[in-house]
């Protein structure tokens, strides 16, 4: 479901051959972000003297599984798309805002900081990773605001797809269920304390959410013309209702 999250959104923007109301300050961070947590996930999956340094460091291997890194790898391929939508298709006067802009400079620069220190033996490649699980989430902790605050300006969601909002809500609820399952079956929450990107990031994505859904159906309802439209039409009403 949080993987299937990302498509809705590319579906309307190319039913609508338009980006209008989506914040393109919530797409850049969520690229960032993104490659943040693959970074963290895959190194944590696929390098043995990682998982071991881990190991040492927490008594256990990290809870990362495969649908964590395939998860990871798809939001950075559905976020590139849909970066190559906004550069062809309609965006009125929407732009990487300067809340953005400083942002991601400041992220990026922490990442680049802790990658230099982490090489030159500073840090260890733990805290590296930790810091950029963090990273990801202060991302997580910001990056919705923009669209938060661009349905307010508009008073309107259209051109956000709520189809989107209510499939990262059901994903983020079944990721911290399998984190607290996963500790409860094996008797170990060194996941939660060692893995804090993921519940934070299941966590604070359904606060968001639950906004947008408020937005969506109590503060800005959409309208629906009862009149004869065409197919595609019909299609835009529907992903974006």
């Amino acid at each position: 479901m949080w993987s299937v999250s990302f498509w809705p959104q590319v579906i309307i923007n190319y039913l609508r051959k338009s980006v209008v109301g989506l914040s393109f300050d919530y797409v850049a961070l969520n690229l960032l972000g993104f490659s943040c947590y693959s970074a963290y996930n895959c190194a944590y999956y696929w390098s043995p003297s990682v998982r071991e340094q881990y190991k040492a460091q927490y008594g256990s291997y990290p809870a990362v599984q495969s649908n964590d890194v395939f998860f990871g790898l798809h939001a950075v391929i559905a976020t590139l798309v849909t970066l190559g939508q906004m550069a062809i298709y309609e965006r009125g006067e929407q732009k990487v805002t300067k809340y953005g802009i400083f942002l991601l400079t400041g992220i990026s620069l922490s990442a680049i900081i802790a990658g230099i220190l982490a090489g030159i033996g500073k840090i260890s490649i733990i805290t590296l990773l930790l810091t950029l699980s963090y990273l990801k989430l202060t991302i997580s902790l910001t990056k919705y605001a923009p669209q938060a605050v661009l349905n307010w300006q508009r008073k309107s969601t259209e051109g956000w797809s709520i189809h989107n909002v209510l499939l990262d809500f059901a994903g983020g609820s079944l990721s911290v269920a399998q984190l607290v399952m996963d500790c409860t079956v094996t008797s170990d929450w060194s996941g939660v304390q060692g893995d804090p990107v993921k519940f934070g990031l299941g966590f604070t994505s359904m606060v968001f959410d639950v906004v947008f859904m408020t937005q969506h159906y109590i503060l800005y309802p959409q309208k629906i013309e009862d009149d004869d439209t065409d197919s595609e039409s019909e299609g835009v009403a529907f992903l974006g209702a």
